[in-house]
């Protein structure tokens, strides 16, 4: 069994890990300037301002994820990230979890709260850990 010291390390799979993680929020961040009626109508109609907040949380999503992806500060990013999630994962698929009229859509929306929720925990270990490869430690 390999040690914790032992196990695979390398900075190929470090960048592999900031793509993946971050390939969503560049898709969503640039439609959300693309589609900005759609992401509008995904939102519960008492939220004032819903264009602004499109918008703005598009800009946070491309901000955070680029500097993730670039390793740029990505601690920060991923905090953007963080500030990103929350409040769509609970207002708008929370909200649809709860309020959709048929089952196939609050089963939908349900999986997309429990991604929101898996999302920002990666993203909070990214907050702690950072994303840049680390060397393992040598051994004397």
């Amino acid at each position: 069994m390999l040690s914790e010291d032992r196990l695979p390390n390398h900075p190929a799979l470090t960048l592999t890990a900031r793509v993946l993680f971050t390939h969503i929020f560049i898709l969503s961040g640039v439609t959300h300037f693309t589609s900005v009626s759609t992401y509008v109508a995904l939102m519960p109609e008492a939220i004032p301002f819903r264009e602004f907040w499109v918008l703005v949380s598009g800009v946070v999503e491309l901000a955070g994820a680029g500097m993730v992806l670039f390793d740029r500060r990505p601690r920060l990013g991923a905090w953007l990230i963080v500030a990103f999630l929350i409040p769509v994962t609970v207002t708008v698929h929370g909200y649809e979890m709860l309020h959709a009229e048929d089952a196939a859509m609050r089963a939908i929306q349900q999986a997309s709260f429990l991604k929101g929720f898996a999302l920002i925990g990666a993203a909070l270990l990214i907050t702690q850990l950072g994303a840049t490869h680390r060397p393992a430690p040598q051994s004397s």
